[in-house]
C-alpha cells in the first residue's frame, strides 16, 4: 500500500464522496500531545519512526530519502530513526541534539510528538518538550534496566504535572523476549515512582525496531496481556486532566478598528465563558459583564480552553496586553512575591543579583530570585542546601517581581502557574518555572520559623512529665504520625481505621484523627474557605503532635488539599516521624464511589468549594507512600503502610 499522509487516507476512507465533510471531522478530532524521553540510544527516534511508518503517516518520497540516507551511511537496512533525525549533524554523529516535533493521526485521535534527547546535559530540552504534554513516554533499554536518566525523566514528568506516564521497555528482542527481565524493570521503576506524583503509570514491553507491541500486538510475548503502545495513546483519557473550572483569559492584544468597537483578543487558557457573565479585569479589579465572544467565523455562545477569541465588555475599561479577564467570583492570586520550582536551562549559573525578565501568560516584568530554598538532587530526590542553580539543576526559589502576576498554583492550572525566565542581556531563556504559591504562605511553614507560630500571651510551655522516649520504650514501638491525604472517596478513612485495628491487635498505642469526626467538634466552627481549611489542618496538626509526644502512632485521614498545610504539619515533628501517604484515586472513580453523596451535592451547588469540583487539590510532591486504590485492594493498601512502618523501625518487624 502506498504510504501517504494519513489525514488524506482518512478523508478517502470516511467520506469518499465528500472530502469537505471529512476535513471538518479531521479538524475536530481529539488531540493528544505527548513527549518521548530516555537515555542515549534507548530507541526514541526509532520508536517515533515506527509509529509514523506503521500508521502510514509519511510520504513515499520521504521513505525514498531515508533509503538513500541509510545507504550513504553504509546501512543497507531501513533506518526508522532517520524519520525524526532531521539534521545532518545528527545523522553523522548518530545522536539527536534538539527537540523535534512530529505530527500524525489515526482514525481515533491526532497526535503531536516532542522527541526529547536523553543526554544528561539536555535535561532542559525535556522540560521544553514536556511542558505542554498530556502524556510522557519514558523509554528503558531492556538490556541496561532502569538508569539514572530514566529516573530523571520520570521525576521531570511528575514535576511538570504530566498526568500519564508510559514506560516503554524497549529492545525486548535483544533479551530474548524475557518476561523476567521485563518484570524486574517494572518492579524497580514502580518502587521509584512511588515517591512521585504520577496519576497514571503504565508499562509496555516493546521492540521499536521490530514493531512488536508498538502498533500491532506481538506474538513473541504471549505472557504480556495488555494493549499496544498505540492503543494506549489512542484511548488514554486526557479530558479529565484539563482545568475546565477556572476561567482565565490573558489579554494578548486590544483591537480597536474604530471608536465604536473595543475588543480584547487572546486565548482562553482554562475554563469557559459565555456572553452575559460577570467578569473583572486584573490588575484593576474593575467589574463588567461580557457583551460578546467573537471569532472570525462569528460570535460564540460559549468559549472554552484553547479557543482564540475576541471578548467585548459592556463597560469601557482600560485593559491592555498582559492584563487578565477572569470571572468575578473566581479570581487567581495577584501578587509580586511567590515561590516556585525552577529548572535552570542557562549555561551560566543563576545570579540572584540580576533582575531577570519574567514572562508569564502574556505578562512581562522584571524579577529577582531572592532566595534559593533548596536544590533537588534529581537522582535521589533529596533536598540539599545550595547557593545557586547551574545548567539542568532544579530547585525551589522565592521570586519578587516589579509588577504583580496573576497566577494559580501550577498543580491547579498549568497555564497560569508556569513562567519562563529570560536573561536581560542575551535575551536567552535561562529557566522554566512552576509556581507553588505566595511567599507569605510558605514563610509560615518553614522549620526555622516554626517558633513563630501563634502562641497565646503570657504562656510558658510545660516540661513533659513522662518523656516520649520512656513512653516508646514501654509501648515497644516508636511514635509517628501517618497522614493520609487524597480526594473524598479515595478510601482514606477505610484504610486508616483498618491500619489502627491491625496495630491495636499487636499492642500498639494508636489514635485516629478522622477529618469528619473532628469537624463535629474541635473544628465544628470552620467552613471550607481556603482560610478555614488552613486553620482546620493547623488544629489537626497540633493535636497530632500532642498525641505523638504521648508515644502514640497517630493516623490522620484528611483530604487536606493544600500542600503547604501538610508541609506545616510535617515541621511539627522530628525528621522521619511524619509519614505522608497519598491515597491516589482518579476523580472519576471517586465520583463513581461517592459513598456519602458529596460529589452529587457539589455538582448541584449544595456544597460550595468542594475539593475536586470547585476547589483544587494539590497532590504531594514527594510522599513517603503512594497508594493507588484503583489498583490495590484494601488489604494490600493496609499492608503497604504496615510494611513501611516496619522498614523504618516504627514498629517491630
Amino acid at each position: 500500500m502506498t504510504h501517504s499522509n494519513l489525514a488524506l487516507d482518512m478523508r478517502r476512507q470516511e467520506e469518499p464522496a465528500n472530502g469537505e465533510r471529512a476535513s471538518y471531522a479531521y479538524r475536530d478530532m481529539d488531540l493528544l500531545r505527548f513527549t518521548t524521553a530516555g537515555s542515549v540510544d534507548d530507541g526514541k527516534s526509532t520508536l517515533i519512526g515506527r509509529l509514523l511508518y506503521d500508521t502510514k503517516s509519511i510520504f513515499e518520497d520521504q521513505i525514498e530519502a531515508i533509503h538513500v540516507a541509510s545507504k550513504r551511511r553504509g546501512d543497507h537496512t531501513f533506518d526508522l530513526a532517520l524519520l525524526t533525525d532531521g539534521l545532518r549533524a545528527e545523522r553523522e554523529q548518530k545522536i539527536t541534539i534538539d527537540v523535534a516535533y512530529r505530527y500524525f493521526a489515526t482514525p481515533r485521535r491526532k497526535f503531536i510528538i516532542a522527541d526529547t534527547p536523553g543526554h544528561i546535559q539536555y535535561t532542559r530540552n525535556m522540560v521544553t518538550g514536556a511542558s505542554t504534554a498530556d502524556l510522557a513516554i519514558v523509554l528503558v533499554d531492556a538490556r541496561h534496566g532502569v538508569l539514572t536518566q530514566s529516573k530523571r525523566h520520570g521525576f521531570i514528568a511528575a514535576l511538570l504535572g504530566i498526568p500519564h506516564v508510559l514506560v516503554a521497555v524497549n529492545k525486548m528482542d535483544l533479551v530474548d523476549w524475557s518476561e523476567e527481565v521485563y518484570r524486574g524493570i517494572v518492579e524497580e521503576y514502580s518502587a521509584f515512582a512511588q515517591k512521585l506524583d504520577i496519576q497514571n503509570l503504565v508499562f509496555i514491553p516493546i521492540s521499536a525496531l521490530k514493531g512488536d507491541n508498538v502498533v500491532d500486538r506481538s506474538e513473541k510475548m504471549p505472557w504480556y496481556e495488555g494493549g499496544t503502545l498505540l492503543h494506549q495513546l489512542e484511548t488514554v483519557n486526557v479530558g479529565a486532566d484539563r482545568n475546565l473550572l477556572d476561567f482565565r483569559f490573558p489579554v494578548q492584544y486590544v483591537i480597536r478598528p474604530h471608536q465604536d468597537f473595543r475588543g480584547f483578543a487572546g486565548r482562553v487558557v482554562s475554563g469557559t465563558i459565555r456572553p452575559g457573565e460577570e467578569v473583572v479585569a486584573l490588575p484593576s479589579g474593575i467589574p463588567s459583564r461580557v457583551r460578546e465572544v467573537a471569532t472570525y467565523d462569528g460570535p460564540l455562545e460559549e468559549a472554552a480552553a484553547g479557543d482564540a477569541v475576541v471578548i467585548t465588555l459592556e463597560d469601557e475599561i482600560d485593559i491592555s496586553r498582559g492584563d487578565m479577564i477572569v470571572r468575578k467570583n473566581n479570581v487567581p492570586t495577584v501578587d509580586a512575591r511567590f515561590e516556585a520550582m525552577l529548572c535552570w536551562m542557562g549555561d551560566t549559573p543563576m545570579d540572584r543579583s540580576i533582575p531577570y525578565v519574567i514572562m508569564q501568560t502574556t505578562r512581562t516584568t522584571k524579577g529577582i530570585v531572592g532566595r534559593l530554598v533548596y536544590r533537588i538532587d534529581v537522582d535521589t530526590l533529596h533536598r540539599e542546601d545550595a547557593e545557586t542553580l547551574a545548567l539542568n539543576e532544579i530547585g525551589r526559589v522565592e521570586i519578587t517581581t516589579a509588577q504583580p502576576l496573576f497566577f494559580d498554583p501550577y498543580r491547579a492550572n498549568r497555564s497560569t502557574g508556569s513562567f519562563v525566565v529570560v536573561d536581560p542581556f542575551t535575551h536567552v531563556t535561562v529557566a522554566a518555572g512552576m509556581i507553588r504559591g505566595t511567599v507569605q504562605t510558605a514563610e509560615r511553614l518553614r522549620p526555622e520559623l516554626r517558633a513563630g507560630r501563634p502562641v497565646s500571651p503570657n504562656v510558658v510551655r510545660p516540661a513533659a512529665g513522662v518523656p516520649r522516649a520512656e513512653r516508646e520504650a514501654r509501648n515497644g514501638h516508636q511514635a509517628a504520625v501517618v497522614w493520609l491525604t487524597g480526594l473524598s472517596g479515595s478510601g482514606k478513612s477505610t484504610i486508616a481505621h483498618e491500619v489502627e485495628r491491625r496495630l491495636f491487635e499487636v499492642g500498639c498505642q494508636t489514635a485516629v484523627l478522622d477529618g469528619d469526626e473532628l469537624r463535629h467538634g474541635l473544628c465544628g466552627d470552620l467552613a471550607f474557605s481556603a482560610a478555614d481549611r488552613h486553620e482546620n489542618i493547623r488544629r489537626v496538626g497540633e493535636v497530632a503532635r500532642l498525641l505523638f509526644e504521648r508515644g502514640a502512632i497517630v493516623i490522620c485521614p484528611l483530604v487536606s488539599p493544600f500542600r503547604d498545610d501538610r508541609d506545616r504539619a510535617r515541621t511539627l515533628l522530628p525528621g522521619g516521624r511524619f509519614i505522608e501517604v497519598h491515597v491516589q484515586c482518579d476523580i472519576d472513580e471517586c465520583r463513581r464511589r461517592d459513598p456519602k453523596g458529596l460529589y452529587a451535592r457539589a455538582d448541584r451547588g449544595e456544597i460550595p468549594e468542594f475539593t475536586g469540583v470547585a476547589s483544587p487539590y494539590e497532590p504531594p510532591e514527594s510522599p513517603e507512600l503512594v497508594l493507588d486504590t484503583q489498583a490495590l485492594s484494601q488489604e494490600q493498601a493496609v499492608e503497604n503502610i504496615l510494611e513501611y512502618l516496619r522498614s523504618q523501625g516504627i514498629i517491630a518487624g
